[in-house]
């Protein structure tokens, strides 16, 4: 990455910012005079930020308002100061900062980055010259509590719906406990100082004719320098371990109508689109989106494709636009374990998926799975290598690499009850896996037991972590369970199984299915049930979500 290493000035910093921006297509610049600053923060490395249509599309419509300048922040590591890509301001000039939280962990370099400004960490010791600390995403939206006491106010949900009633706040002028208590009126913005009392309700739209597609364009994207486009969003498979697939519902589609000057648009500054969704391969109109973009001499990706969506025509189109790798996510091997954690696919559609891949040309394979799910057992295991063995004599010269994570429980999903399994048990079933697959001639990606531990601390969470988060400059694992036992707490505490009416630190939001509904789906987990499927049936009032 052409902007990362120890930079010991600002100047070096700014250098490097200008080398990254000269390979950049579509930055926005502003002259500051009369205009509104708002940094625009993704706490992440630069790749990760401009591969992130939610950060894009809000850097779009901040700065679609005319009297808004929007500069975008990235975290570079905690060395780099914190300058803005645009101007290499720092990010102490701007009087209102957003943060784009998607992940969990990126709070630890939220808070590198408010520490490193100057700024003190907690919200409840800056005065009224700080500037006001906005944050969304889905970690947030998920669970804003670790990261409460640091921030002013937290979007919970899209951004869309909301973003007018913030700026006309933020244009008022009003002092620092006057634009809170106006903020706190915003349904879908939760000021943790100005609670009322009441849930604070996710927003979402409703209506996607509105465009969200890549305003950026750099080759140093983590997706290649491919024009991006939201076609859907939400997803109606109801996976009980996905976050996305609860917090993200119910599932909206862009039309092919709505998307041909997207479409347009996109392929005029670049040969390939990259289609974005939860599910984009629940699109009903995907085979058409499809042809229209071939039809105007392009190419599209797709981050992942559902097993039993895969067709020759959708083979055919990504192997025309350059893609040469299949990636699918079956998540387990076992029939009982796919159907306890609902993801509704077997062994044969996977097998199928694979055929075609190879009838279509394409020779590389990635295939997702999670260790330590609720009910998992040493058999479940043997049956990922079992699938594995499977694919490979379907595809004998082909590359195939397996990504394996650890479960993590999200909230508001069915297994927000359910506890982490053990390191132990983690390593244990990793090692296995490991020999079992041996003899197939793959790769293994293997996600960090330790930091996903981490990761599911903070999923959970409560405020009282915030005093392990402020203490940890340099986070380490190590490092958090000491900060953790510092203030008489351990991992196990937040990683154990809940009971049915144990308070989570979430209570105070609704931003996906209703708890009555959510245990219904535990339960029909432990039995085997496969997931009640979003939507249902037309009006339907099922999980709460539409009403």
């Amino acid at each position: 990455m052409r902007a990362s290493g120890p930079f010991r000035s600002p100047a070096q910093a700014r250098q490097a910012l200008l080398r990254r921006l000269a390979d950049e297509e579509g930055t926005i610049r502003k002259d500051w005079g009369g205009r509104l600053p708002v940094a625009l923060i993704f706490p992440n490395r630069y790749p990760l930020a401009m591969a992130n249509l939610g950060f894009q599309t809000l850097y779009g419509l901040l700065n679609a308002e005319a009297d808004v300048v929007c500069e975008r922040f990235t975290w570079e590591g905690p060395d780099f100061p914190a300058l803005s890509l645009e101007s290499q301001r720092p990010l102490g000039d701007f009087p209102f900062w957003a943060f784009s939280v998607p992940f969990e962990l990126d709070g630890f370099h939220m808070l590198d980055l408010i520490r490193r400004s100057g700024l003190p960490l907690l919200a409840s010791e800056r005065d009224d010259s700080a500037p006001i600390l906005l944050a969304g995403g889905v970690a947030l939206s998920a669970n804003p509590a670790p990261l409460a006491p640091f921030l002013d106010a937290i979007a919970v949900g899209e951004a869309e719906p909301l973003l007018g009633e913030l700026l006309e706040v933020l244009r008022a002028g009003l002092s620092r406990q006057e634009t809170l208590a106006a903020l706190s009126r915003i349904p879908g913005l939760y000021v943790p100082t100005h609670s009322t009392g009441r849930p604070v309700v996710r927003r979402w739209a409703a209506d996607l004719s509105f465009a969200a597609t890549s305003v950026v364009l750099t080759p140093e994207s983590e997706f290649g320098d491919v024009f991006l486009i939201e076609i859907a969003r939400g997803c109606g498979f109801g996976c009980r371990f996905c976050l996305a697939g609860h917090l993200t519902r119910p599932p909206r589609y862009r039309s092919l109508e709505t998307l041909r000057p997207q479409i347009a648009s996109g392929l005029a500054r670049r040969k390939r689109l990259g289609l974005v969704g939860a599910a984009v391969s629940d699109h009903p109109e995907l085979e058409e989106i499809a042809r229209a973009i071939r039809a105007q001499g392009g190419g599209f990706t797709l981050a992942s494709v559902r097993a039993d969506q895969v067709t020759p025509a959708l083979l055919e189109g990504l192997r025309a636009g350059g893609t040469r790798t299949l990636t699918l996510a079956p998540e387990v091997g076992s029939a009982r374990l796919a159907a306890a954690i609902g993801k509704g696919l077997g062994a044969e559609e996977v097998l199928r998926a694979v055929e075609m891949a190879r009838a279509a040309g394409l020779r590389r394979l990635k295939l997702y799975f999670m260790l330590g799910l609720p009910g998992e057992t040493e058999e479940d295991v043997r049956a990922i290598a079992g699938l594995v063995r499977e694919v490979r004599r379907r595809m004998p010269e082909g590359t195939i690499t397996l990504s394996v994570a650890p479960f993590v429980p999200k909230p508001h999903t069915p297994f927000q009850w359910s506890a982490m399994a053990p390191a132990e048990v983690l390593r244990e079933r990793l090692r296995l896996l490991r020999q079992e697959v041996r003899p197939f001639r793959v790769a293994l990606e293997e996600e960090s037991i330790p930091w996903s531990r981490v990761q599911g601390v903070l999923a959970r969470g409560d405020e009282r972590l915030a005093g392990a988060l402020a203490a940890l400059e340099r986070p380490t694992p190590a490092g958090w369970r000491r900060a953790l036992a510092s203030l008489g707490l351990t991992e196990e505490d937040y990683l154990r199984e809940r009971s049915r009416e144990e308070p989570f630190p979430w209570d105070n939001l609704v931003s996906g299915p209703n708890r009555t509904f959510l245990w219904q789906e535990w339960e029909r987990a432990r039995r085997g049930h496969p997931p009640l499927p979003c939507p249902a049936l037309e009006g339907c009032r099922r999980c709460g979500v539409c009403g």
